[in-house]
């Protein structure tokens, strides 16, 4: 364990998250997989990756609420004593046009896609500091950089995310911490697979390599951005679109 990593993955337990966990323990590193809600996806996921890689736990906690995460990093601390990898990837969607969104559907999205990078960068900084290193990958989306309709919470949110990933960056720097996100266009989840053959192939045309992204396409980008490749690498925003942006 001495040259592998402990990496923490919110919301890890479904779509993107588990590809991300998915390349990490594959790779040896000690993986904390984070969930809210989803508690059997989660065991079922660590018991999977427990075949390859028996350094693999699930945390629950709700991101939204500090004193939660500021309990699940201190026991992460307690077990493994550092965190080296910490990727804010959890994030909901309640899409609706903003004449008819309620301000709870605004409120829910604010605080978990944006207050919740905020309530876990802040519990790890303070360790990070005093190890002297450390990376923070932040999970944006196309959505937060050319905003899309019927979504103005959810852009709102991760246009944030990559306002607070350059400010931090600069921030942590000095102490020999990276802070970076990804951007990711239209992925090949279980949101994508529940919209009709109609509109994806509506979406496809407009996506240069004519089709939609993979999983584990994200997941190598930000085990990358993880790595000792990017160490020059910071306050960054990777998109990963297909050439849609």
């Amino acid at each position: 364990m001495a040259d592998k990593k402990v990496v923490l993955v919110t919301g890890g337990s479904k779509g993107i998250g588990r590809a991300i966990a998915d390349i990490f323990a594959s790779n040896g590193d000690a993986v904390v997989i984070n969930y809210n809600k989803s508690h059997d996806e989660a065991e079922e996921l660590r018991k999977s990756l427990s075949l390859i890689n028996n350094a693999v736990s699930i945390e629950q906690a709700d991101i939204s609420d500090y004193g939660q995460v500021k309990g699940m990093t201190g026991r992460i601390i307690e077990k493994y004593g550092r965190i080296d990898v910490l990727v804010n990837n959890a994030g909901i969607i309640k899409d609706g046009f903003l004449m008819l969104m309620t301000e709870k559907d605004w409120k829910d999205v604010i605080a978990v896609n944006l207050t919740g990078v905020f309530n876990c960068s802040k519990a790890v900084t303070e360790h990070m500091i005093s190890q002297k290193s450390g990376v923070i990958i932040n999970v944006s989306s196309l959505s937060g950089i050319t905003g899309l309709s019927g979504q103005t919470n959810y852009s709102a949110a991760k246009g944030g995310v990559i306002s607070f990933t350059k400010a931090l960056s600069k921030e942590l720097a000095p102490f020999g911490i990276r802070v970076n996100a990804v951007a990711p266009g239209v992925i090949e989840t279980e949101i994508v697979e529940s919209i009709n053959e109609r509109v994806k192939k509506q979406f496809i045309e407009n996506i240069p390599l004519k089709r939609f992204g993979r999983t584990g396409e994200v997941a190598s980008v930000v085990k990358f951005l993880a790595s000792e490749d990017a160490s020059y690498v910071t306050g960054e925003t990777i998109c990963i679109t297909g050439g849609l942006y």
